[in-house]
């Protein structure tokens, strides 16, 4: 598979070439300006500064998942900048676009929607049974001193 950003035919590595590219997707390959694409040098640089810049944003978002913050969404932010300029981060982008629209489109499914209500009411009911065995067994006290 070739993930060179120089990549300009529009076909997915995925397709093998063979098949249309769907209408509604953007053609693989860098979206740098064309001036910077004329000059090969430039176009380098321009693709170490963009692949710096999404790493240090990936990085951030890789630093928010155990930390406060959005961390998923900056990952994907991070991914989209690096989507402006390399065929591999729009491959991947696309590949992920496509998983959530499919996991969203099964979630609508009636048998899902009861499945999923079934489950979080089990849940909600072993929460409230331990909630009340706590009560039950040590009243309304907290497990640390205040007091002092």
């Amino acid at each position: 598979m070739n993930a060179e950003s120089d990549e300009r035919t529009g076909e997915s590595a995925a397709s093998g070439g063979n098949g249309p590219e769907k209408a509604d997707e953007a053609p693989l390959g860098s979206r740098a300006p064309e001036f910077i694409k004329a000059r090969r040098t430039l176009h380098l640089s321009w693709q170490v500064g963009v692949f710096v810049v999404g790493l240090a944003v990936v990085g951030a978002g890789i630093v928010m998942l155990p930390l406060p913050g959005p961390g998923w969404l900056v990952i994907f932010g991070g991914m989209a900048i690096w989507a402006t300029e390399f065929v591999w981060a729009q491959l991947v982008l696309r590949w992920t676009k496509r998983k959530v629209t499919e996991a969203a489109q099964r979630a609508l499914d009636p048998r899902v929607r009861r499945r999923n209500i079934i489950l979080t009411t089990i849940g909600l009911v072993i929460i409230a049974v331990l909630l009340g065995v706590y009560l039950w067994k040590f009243g309304l006290v907290m497990p640390w001193k205040i007091d002092q």
